[in-house]
């Protein structure tokens, strides 16, 4: 390849050449620059081909954000044909520079695309798209997750009474009362529930809970009504007999673990760190490692999976190491490194093979794999085939935070090991051992900045939070983890089945004590967190491609990316913001005062209230307090509000937008206003623009943006588009695995 290069680089360099010569005046001067230019990116190009690989996973991805931004789905051939239409022509111009480039580019992107449509074949099971119940319903219990207000039961092998089996959903996720004993895992139980389709989002372009209950296989959630009967049923068989008997050993742990620490909040969180169920913690503790930018400590991911496994290999090759004899005949480091990818997957299962989990599980099985086949354990191509494995895995999954701020965080990390490393050994061999210390505490702080810096942005989009504290609370939390907390983790997981835990779990809880005291007081700083407002869609494009282009090339142009990542960054406060939000049942809504606050039809902090506040760059009140609520009757101190029982006027950008409360107020604000919006029928009004009840049935949540020009109105389905998420598991118009509907379920609707 890299000879096809030079031949391409200097066959246009020659060309171009000969163009300028052959020509005269401006035209000869204008193909003379573009022949310097084309020469110039050519050398760049040709100095970087080491680096050419590392986009391909860039343009896998790519294709997957092309594939689910659609509005429709497309034709279940479109990315496998293009991806093998490539195949082809790639082969006959394997010898030609542009040409291989632009055709390794499209096969990325069709790769990823491909893999997405795949994805969301295999992931087909009927949604409920209306409410259902209370209705009795048989399933087997395929999980527990235990919540300070109950217990959430996954459960499967489903049949719903007055539902037909091809209409029923593979798995429903229920909430238990904590009155109520949960079930163990694996036991097939009777119980009468409230089923209800997952919930759409509360605005255009927040989060979709509907997408990820269809990736994950659950197709209803809702709540027990009662307590459930186990029912006569034979054991789980094949893999789910695993699933559940690792279940099981969760649950054990969490109850071992509550019986050896007494504190309620360092027990829930010891356990999190046992067994990966993080529900139990309490919301406020949630909330103090939020902000306080310790949250990753409680998902298991890289963090925890990296440093079990490099426990497990330092400790198997210094034991091995302590026999001369294996020492010199057995290639004890690449022992070490078997033990550790095994003691890997070993943790992941138990924790229950998150998917933030199975991506830590890859990259550790790489590193070691390099270990064990001397190569360099941390590389930027070794990251690249973890995500062009990840992406072609769980395409869905590289849209949501996890996977973006755990690729984030390690792309940055090595990219600035890769400029930093050439100094810091130089200054390890000039310095004693006090600057050697030194350093090696500057290599965390650095390591904290330059992840926080790396993820900070990920946290905007899809939290609308920063923690300026993290990195001090890092420098703290992390040491602590690694070299107490996980140490005696291990040493429990080897002690629980002799039921020998309890003085380990009580070591182990000691540091988590210490960590639960960082994140409570850098969340009690002043200042310690901000939220602000949603950033677009472009906005994190801008920053992810300017952020790869930083990391990926080596050379001084890398740092063309910066401006990218600095305009990203602008996107939360130049963005526009709606000026009405209306809910998908029309019975909340908001405006916006001259102020730039959303004030609400109602006092409410329930999701869909919450969600527009934290979108919107609003802190979240406290029971109630601060809110900022419609009057009654008469007028907002801003005068853009103008109320009374039977609804309110609302003026803004020489635009009226009639809010009604009651019906009767119909007949009046259609003939006066811009727009109205009602959670009734329309009963023939001719406002210009009318949403109503049914409406918002069709398209969801609405948001309304006013100008002088008119009004601009954005939907939740017009911003989903119709996708077999948002139509109840439909494919091609279909409902998926066929059959007809039953009369129930079609009143269900």
């Amino acid at each position: 390849m890299a000879h096809g290069v030079e031949e391409g680089i200097a066959g246009g360099a020659a060309a171009a050449a000969a163009a300028a010569e052959g020509e005269g005046g401006a035209d000869r001067l204008r193909r003379g620059v573009a022949a310097r230019l084309s020469a110039a990116l050519g050398n760049i190009l040709a100095a970087e081909r080491e680096r050419w690989a590392l986009w391909f996973p860039v343009g896998a991805g790519a294709g997957v954000a092309l594939y689910f931004g659609l509005p429709t789905e497309p034709p279940v051939w479109l990315g496998p044909g293009i991806a093998a239409g490539c195949l082809p022509p790639l082969w006959l111009a394997r010898r030609h520079l542009a040409p291989v480039v632009l055709l390794l580019g499209l096969l990325s992107v069709a790769l990823g695309f491909a893999a997405a449509q795949l994805h969301t074949l295999g992931a087909a099971a009927p949604m409920l798209t209306r409410e259902l119940g209370p209705v009795q319903l048989t399933g087997r219990v395929l999980a527990v997750e235990r919540q300070p207000t109950g217990a959430r039961l996954m459960i499967g092998e489903l049949t719903v009474d007055r539902l037909a089996p091809e209409a029923t959903p593979a798995r429903v996720r229920l909430h238990l009362p904590a009155k109520v004993a949960p079930p163990e895992a694996g036991t097939v139980v009777r119980l009468r529930a409230m089923l209800h389709p997952p919930a759409s989002p509360a605005e255009p372009g927040a989060f979709d809970l509907q997408r990820r209950a269809y990736f994950e296989g659950f197709g209803a959630v809702g709540f027990v009504m009662g307590a459930p009967v186990a029912q006569e049923a034979p054991p789980p068989g094949g893999w789910r007999r695993v699933t559940v008997a690792f279940e099981q050993a969760r649950a054990a742990i969490a109850e071992r673990v509550r019986a050896a620490v007494a504190d309620p909040a360092e027990s829930s969180v010891t356990a999190a760190l046992l067994n990966g169920e993080a529900a139990a913690i309490p919301e406020s503790m949630m909330d103090a490692f939020r902000d306080s930018g310790l949250a990753h400590l409680l998902s298991i991911s890289g963090l925890h999976v990296g440093i079990a496994a490099g426990i497990v290999f330092w400790v198997v090759r210094a034991l091995l190491a302590l026999s001369p004899w294996m020492a010199l005949r057995w290639p004890i480091k690449k022992i070490a490194a078997l033990c550790g990818i095994l003691s890997a997957v070993l943790y992941t299962l138990l924790v229950g093979a998150p998917l933030p989990t199975l991506r830590s599980v890859l990259m550790t099985g790489l590193i070691m794999g390099a270990v064990i086949a001397d190569r360099s354990p941390i590389s930027m191509r070794l990251v690249a085939f973890a995500g062009i494995v990840t992406i072609l895995y769980d395409p869905e999954g590289m849209l949501g935070p996890s996977f973006q701020m755990s690729f984030a965080a390690v792309v940055a990390l090595i990219a600035a090991f890769e400029l930093a490393t050439p100094w810091a050994v130089r200054q390890r061999r000039e310095r004693g051992w006090i600057g050697r210390a030194a350093l090696s505490l500057g290599g965390i702080a650095f390591s904290s900045v330059v992840a926080t810096a790396a993820t900070t942005p990920y946290g905007l989009y899809h939290f609308q939070q920063v923690a300026f504290y993290g990195v001090l609370s890092n420098m703290v939390a992390i040491p602590v983890t690694t070299v107490w907390i996980m140490p005696f983790s291990l040493l429990s997981y080897l002690l629980l089945p002799f039921g020998l835990e309890g003085p380990a779990v009580v070591a182990m809880s000691w540091g988590v004590r210490l960590v639960i005291a960082t994140a409570e007081q850098t969340a009690a700083l002043p200042g310690a967190t901000a939220i602000f407002p949603a950033m677009p869609d472009a906005a994190i494009a801008a920053v992810t491609l300017g952020g790869l282009w930083l990391a990926i090339w080596t050379g001084r142009w890398r740092w063309l990316g910066l401006a990218a990542v600095a305009g990203g960054l602008l996107g939360p406060v130049s963005a526009p913001r709606p000026d009405v939000l209306v809910s998908e049942d029309g019975r909340l809504m908001a405006v916006r005062s001259a102020e730039g606050n959303l004030s609400l039809s109602a006092a409410s902090d329930g999701r869909v209230a919450d969600t527009w506040r934290r979108r919107d760059g609003m802190e979240r009140p406290e029971d109630g307090a601060g809110q900022d609520v419609w009057p009654l009757a008469g007028v907002s101190l801003d005068g853009r509000l103008r109320c009374d029982a039977l609804g309110c006027l609302y003026r803004a950008q020489g635009k009226t937008v009639a809010l009604l409360r009651r019906p009767d107020a119909m007949p009046e604000d259609c003939a006066v206003a811009d727009a109205v919006v009602t959670a009734d029928p329309s009963r023939g009004c001719r406002a210009p623009l009318v949403i109503d009840r049914w409406r918002l049935r069709r398209e969801g949540a609405q948001a309304l943006y006013l100008s002088d020009t008119g009004i601009r109105v954005e939907s939740v389905r017009g911003q989903r588009g119709d996708r077999p998420w948002t139509t109840g598991g439909r494919i091609g118009g279909g409902r998926i695995g066929g059959g007809k509907v039953t009369g129930a379920e079609a009143g269900a609707r």
